[in-house]
């Protein structure tokens, strides 16, 4: 790994839980190569504090209060590149971990790596290279490869508008039951649009159809 010098590398937390941002603070606080510039407890406050703040790494969980790590990644990547996002979370959904790839993420963690796994990942990222937690990699290889030949994209434009709109917060990681808040459906309301939509991509797990919406043309 390329030396990054004496400039410590500037770490901006996000976590919905003080207890959380506390201990990682106080945790990263103990090695000079990584300074914690600033914290964000939701997906809002992390989009504006990583623009305010220009950090190098944004340590991110997935899930926020008022929305997803995963649409403040898209944010943050797309005004500013070369901020690093990686995320650390106790959600390892395929799914998720899907829908960070394609929103930009360069890397995900789960809670219970050690600390020295920490610092090493968060200096990798920063370096520009990409790291997934040992227990979601061989899984998600899997994945990739079982998506590998052409998905039937083309299967996507016999959807209708609300199974549309239920792939796309299916893409960003959301539950079933977040879903059905966001657009005001009942649970089962949701697993039924969600079987059609499945039967109509001629898939059978989420991180397939997620698969499909990242990699539908843009309109």
């Amino acid at each position: 790994m390329p030396k990054r010098g004496a400039t410590p590398i500037r770490l901006l937390l996000v976590d919905d839980h003080k207890v959380v941002r506390v201990g990682l603070r106080t945790l990263l606080g103990g090695t000079e190569r990584i300074r914690v510039v600033g914290e964000a407890e939701t997906m809002e406050s992390a989009i504006t504090e990583a623009g305010r703040l220009k950090p190098d790494v944004v340590l991110m969980d997935v899930r926020l209060p008022d929305g997803t790590g995963i649409e403040a990644c898209r944010e943050i990547r797309a005004a500013r590149p070369e901020t690093r996002v990686l995320f650390l979370t106790s959600y390892a959904d395929d799914a998720a971990v899907m829908a960070t790839i394609f929103a930009g993420a360069d890397g995900y963690l789960l809670k219970e790596i050690d600390e020295d796994a920490l610092i090493r990942s968060i200096e990798t990222v920063a370096e520009g290279r990409s790291i997934l937690d040992s227990a979601v990699t061989q899984r998600m290889l899997a994945k990739m490869r079982e998506q590998s030949a052409p998905p039937n994209e083309n299967k996507s434009e016999s959807l209708s508008p609300q199974e549309q709109k239920v792939l796309a917060l299916v893409a960003e990681g959301q539950t079933n039951k977040e879903i059905a808040a966001a657009l005001g459906l009942s649970d089962k309301t949701v697993r039924n649009y969600l079987s059609n939509v499945f039967q109509k991509l001629q898939v059978s797990r989420r991180s397939q159809a997620a698969a499909i919406y990242a990699r539908r043309p843009s309109k």
